[in-house]
């Protein structure tokens, strides 16, 4: 898939990270990326690679959105990469470090030509695969992290211990605090003050002759400025070079999938749910888990049909597939679909409803046309495709629906589940910076307070809404929980009288 063509990425043949093309050997956990895999590569690993690390990285950028305090960004991302993007010390003598860092690897390269295309993509991408970074080092063995920076050409000049003297009450300034003043037993490096501009914005550094002295506590500003500055050097080179490679064409889709991605997060099992198998849902039971369960996309698309009588054809699509297609939650039945349908659409005559709507229906649960077995939208494919017209009531509310609107709509849908007016200018803000999910993940934390949930914690772990059919899953997941908790309260109370 990358070839040797392709190795205009390389910005630095002295990187150390990839040794042989036929026995890729990564020496570090950590990797600046400076050489591109040049080996075969399926579709399918292409694919997954990439996805894989976007999951990470979109949870990344929804921290960004909530304005989560940096320990909690790093626990949230450190607990997405041991799920999505595990990489291991080289002392772990269980796992294949290799094919560890080899995925990672790849899917860094895959997107990197997904996010090259604008100025935009660009920024985020860098933004997001720093932070990654950074998480990374900080996290990485000591003497791993040290052998990685040995590896490396810095460009840094540590400071004698004759200049250290010079200016000792300069340096012993730069410090924050009184109690972090050691000049003596600190080293020090000099690097262009251009390549440290936090530490200078922040004084942290003794500047003199156009350089800042860092001292060893700080030294991995240096690095993160330079991870930063060489990916965003090679976006740039990627973005100029990409209209000239031989695309395939399988991989000019998957690519503006991926580029797609921050938009809703990346969703994991919800995407691919698509059984059948209920767990004893009834059509007479979707209103009320729709007023109790459902995220705003599909309770607009209940409450529009309970009123119209009616939905038009993406309307049906979204919100039958959607009740039709995870086994963790509803997984309504066919026959009982057919009946929740006929019901809703009571205006319709029965032969009209037989002859134009039965057979699309069946066709949703495969049982009609070329019997796929289609599953439920993510909040992705809602956002970017069939985007509604006025008269719709499909697709996101938090992208589709006027400020005013939406305002309107959340309070109807979920102020008998703790949402006031106060809640709405932090939801708007979001929606307006176009964190979508990040908005509908808050409306969860508010609406499931009286359940447990805190804000910060999303739909479990910190993970953000990515499927409607996730949201309503954990909706019920907690309910379930709280019910549960209380007869074992009730239970314990009867035992101990």
């Amino acid at each position: 898939m990358f070839s040797a063509r392709e190795r205009f990425l390389d910005t630095n043949e002295n990187t150390g990270q990839v040794q042989t093309h036929s026995n890729l050997k990564y020496r570090f956990r950590l990797n600046f990326y400076d050489t591109p895999p040049i080996e075969d590569i399926t579709i399918e690993e292409f694919e997954t690679c990439a996805l894989d690390r976007l999951r990470v990285l979109a949870e990344i950028e929804s921290s960004f959105a909530r304005n989560r305090p940096y320990d909690e960004l790093k626990t949230i991302t450190l607990a997405q990469c041991q799920k999505y993007l595990p990489l291991h010390s080289s002392s772990a003598i269980t796992v294949d470090t290799d094919a560890e860092r080899r995925k990672d690897h790849i899917g860094h390269f895959v997107l990197r030509l997904a996010f090259c295309r604008s100025e935009e993509l660009r920024r985020r991408f860098v933004k997001a695969e720093t932070a990654l970074f950074r998480i990374r080092y900080e996290s990485d063995d000591r003497e791993e992290r040290g052998k990685f920076l040995g590896s490396r050409d810095f460009d840094w000049i540590k400071v004698s211990d004759g200049e250290r003297k010079v200016y000792k009450e300069q340096l012993a300034a730069a410090a924050p605090t009184a109690k972090e003043v050691n000049v003596d037993n600190e080293n020090y490096y000099k690097v262009k003050w251009t390549r440290v501009p936090d530490l200078v914005e922040k004084r942290r550094v003794f500047l003199k002759g156009g350089y800042a002295y860092v001292p060893s506590r700080e030294q991995s500003s240096i690095v993160f400025q330079e991870f930063q500055t060489s990916l965003t050097k090679a976006l740039e080179m990627t973005a100029k070079a990409l209209p000239r490679l031989d695309e395939d064409t399988r991989i000019v889709p998957i690519l503006n999938n991926l580029s797609q991605g921050f938009l809703a997060g990346v969703s994991s099992e919800w995407s691919t749910a698509s059984s059948t198998e209920g767990d004893g849902i009834t059509a007479d039971m979707v209103e009320d888990l729709a007023r109790r369960h459902f995220p705003a996309c599909m309770r607009n698309l209940q409450e529009t049909m309970r009123r119209d009588r009616h939905l038009k054809h993406f309307g049906r699509w979204q919100y039958g597939l959607f009740l039709k297609a995870s086994r963790w939650v509803l997984g309504l039945p066919i026959e009982e679909a057919i009946a929740f349908w006929r019901k809703s659409f009571s205006n319709i005559q029965e032969d009209k409803f037989n002859k134009e709507y039965r057979y699309n229906i069946r066709h949703l649960y495969g049982l009609e046309g070329k019997r796929a077995n289609y599953p439920a939208k993510s909040c992705t494919q809602i956002l970017t495709t069939d985007q509604p017209g006025s008269s719709d009531s499909h697709g996101c509310p938090y992208r589709h629906f006027s400020a005013d609107n939406l305002q309107t709509a959340l309070l109807s849908m979920y102020s008998s589940q703790g949402l006031t007016a106060a809640d709405l200018p932090e939801i708007m803000n979001t929606v307006k910076a176009g964190h979508y999910h990040v908005a509908c993940t808050r409306v969860f934390e508010i609406t499931h307070a009286s359940r447990g949930v805190k804000k910060g914690e999303g739909v479990g772990d910190g993970e953000s809404v990515t499927h409607p059919n996730q949201y309503a899953a954990r909706s019920r997941e907690l309910e379930r929980g709280k019910a549960e908790a209380a007869k074992a309260e009730a239970d314990g109370d009867v035992v101990m009288g």
